[in-house]
């Protein structure tokens, strides 16, 4: 399995894994588990943030953030739908670049304004990894609630997506 490949399947099950996980937080009650909600969507806040500096650092532009999160809290739909956009960014991004491309080193800024330089291949699959760390405090949240969190797993994901995958060789 080439590097491209192997990140377009993890950008897959990002997108998979949201997709999950904004449906089942469709299940909290807006009044009376407010404050979980509320953290929920400043945990899936951060990650878009996040995800959207390296849209601008993949690119070698600047991007209008200064923080890694928002001051506003945005709602589960609009950030559904902003986190949709972002994660088909990505996918069609990954399916554009050579071997070459993916292992150049880009230099950029974080946030608070230190020097970084990654590969696109590793900012990739940071990417990957944070929002893998943070949807899962998301999923602690929604146990803490009675309410099952997704199964946020690349095996579930694979057999999922290729149930053939199942059967027995």
């Amino acid at each position: 399995m080439s590097t491209a490949s192997l990140l377009t399947s993890l950008l897959q099950y990002k997108a998979w894994a949201n997709q999950e996980l904004f449906a089942e937080l469709q299940r909290l009650d807006p009044i009376t588990q407010q404050s979980e909600l509320h953290a929920a969507l400043r945990i899936l806040n951060h990650i878009y943030v996040v995800e959207r500096v390296f849209v601008a650092n993949l690119q070698s532009i600047n991007h209008s953030y200064s923080a890694t999160n928002t001051p506003e809290t945005p709602t589960l739909e609009a950030l559904h739908q902003a986190v949709q956009d972002t994660d088909r960014w990505y996918l069609d991004y990954v399916a554009g670049l050579s071997a070459e491309q993916l292992a150049e080193r880009l230099s950029f800024n974080f946030v608070d304004g230190d020097a970084g330089g990654m590969s696109r291949e590793e900012m990739l699959a940071h990417i990957v990894t944070h929002g893998g760390y943070h949807r899962g405090a998301v999923g602690r949240i929604m146990a803490q609630l009675q309410l099952a969190p997704p199964r946020d797993i690349y095996t579930r994901f694979l057999h999922q997506d290729q149930p053939q995958r199942r059967e027995a060789s």
